[in-house]
C-alpha cells in the first residue's frame, strides 16, 4: 500500500512538472553572429553635417553590429571627401554636393552612386535681422539683402557640400562676396554656426545640424522654404579597379546598407523625439534626378 502512495505522489509530482514545463514561453534564438569579413576595417568619407547632427552615431554602431565591419569616419566638407576618393583614401562616400558628385563618378574615381536622403539648406541669424530677410521672397533676394546692408556673413570657406551651394547661390546673382562683412571660417558647419552666433551674424546651414546645435546658440531661423535650397545626400563607393587597397566588399556592405528599408525607416524617424521633425527624409529607391 505505502509503495502505490509513493507511485501516485511520484506521477502527480511529473505531471505538475510537465504541466509548469508547458506554461514556459520558448526563449528565442539569439541571430546568429555575422561572417568575419576578410578585411574588417571601413573608411567613411562624408560631411559634418551627417556628424554633427549625430545621425552617423545612431546609423554606424548598427551597421558594424550587422556585418562585423569596423567603421572610421572622416567627417569633412564634400570637397575633401571627394578629394579622398579621387586619391584612394577612403572607400565608401557619404555626401551632398551632386553636380561634384557626378563630376567624381565621370572621372571613373566613385561607382555605384546611389540616393539616400535630403533635407535642405536654411538662413539662420540674429533675431534682430538687421537685413530683413524674413521680409523677402527668395534665397536670392536673401543674400541681396545681407550684401546690401554690409551684415555679417559666416561662410564656411571650406569646399563642403554647404559651401558649394552658397558660392553657387551668390553666382547666380552675380556678386562676389567680399569686405570686413564676410567671413571665412574655414571650418566645419558646427564651428561656422557658433562663430556665426558669436557675431551676431548670417550663415547658410543645414537644418539637421543647426536644430542638433540650436540650443547652443543664439541664431534662429531667418529664411527657408525656397526650392533652391534642397539638399541631396548620396552614397557611393571608391572604384576599386582604380585603387588597390580599397575594402570593395565593405563600401558595397555600407552602400546597400544606407539603402535597405531598415535604415531608411531609421533615418526618417531621427530627430522626431527631440525636435518634433525628421532631421533626414529617406529617398532610397525615388527616381534621382540629381
Amino acid at each position: 500500500m505505502r509503495g502505490n502512495r509513493i507511485s501516485a505522489f511520484l506521477l502527480a509530482a511529473l505531471v505538475v512538472l510537465t504541466v509548469a514545463g508547458c506554461g514556459q514561453k520558448a526563449q528565442p534564438e539569439a541571430p546568429p553572429a555575422p561572417p568575419e569579413p576578410a578585411i574588417k576595417d571601413l573608411i567613411l568619407s562624408t560631411t559634418t553635417s551627417t556628424q554633427d547632427s549625430g545621425l552617423l552615431d545612431e546609423l554606424i554602431p548598427i551597421f558594424e553590429e550587422k556585418t562585423g565591419y569596423l567603421v572610421k569616419t572622416v567627417a569633412v566638407g564634400t570637397g575633401k571627401a571627394l578629394e579622398m576618393a579621387s586619391l584612394g583614401e577612403a572607400d565608401v562616400l557619404l555626401v551632398h554636393a551632386p553636380a561634384a558628385e557626378k563630376e567624381k563618378e565621370a572621372a571613373g574615381d566613385v561607382i555605384s552612386r546611389q540616393l539616400v536622403m535630403h533635407n535642405d539648406f536654411i538662413i539662420v541669424g540674429s533675431d534682430k535681422d538687421a537685413a530683413k530677410i524674413k521680409d523677402v521672397k527668395s534665397v536670392e533676394d536673401a543674400f541681396k539683402a545681407i550684401m546690401d546692408t554690409k551684415s555679417a556673413f559666416v561662410s564656411r570657406g571650406d569646399d563642403s557640400g554647404t559651401h558649394k551651394m552658397e558660392k553657387g547661390l551668390w553666382k547666380k546673382i552675380e556678386i562676389e562676396p567680399e569686405g570686413d562683412w564676410y567671413v571665412e571660417a574655414g571650418s566645419g558647419m558646427g564651428d561656422t554656426l557658433k562663430i556665426a552666433s558669436e557675431k551676431a551674424g548670417y550663415t547658410l546651414t543645414d537644418r539637421a545640424t543647426y536644430l542638433a546645435l540650436k540650443d547652443t546658440l543664439d541664431l534662429e531661423i531667418l529664411f527657408e522654404g525656397d526650392n533652391a535650397l534642397l539638399n541631396v545626400y548620396h552614397v557611393m563607393q571608391v572604384n576599386p579597379d582604380k585603387f588597390d587597397k580599397i575594402n570593395a566588399d565593405g563600401a558595397k556592405a555600407f552602400a546597400e546598407f544606407m539603402v535597405a528599408d531598415d535604415t531608411q525607416k531609421v533615418i526618417s524617424e531621427f530627430g522626431v523625439d527631440k525636435f518634433g521633425q525628421p532631421l533626414f527624409f529617406p529617398d532610397a529607391g525615388k527616381p534621382d534626378q540629381w
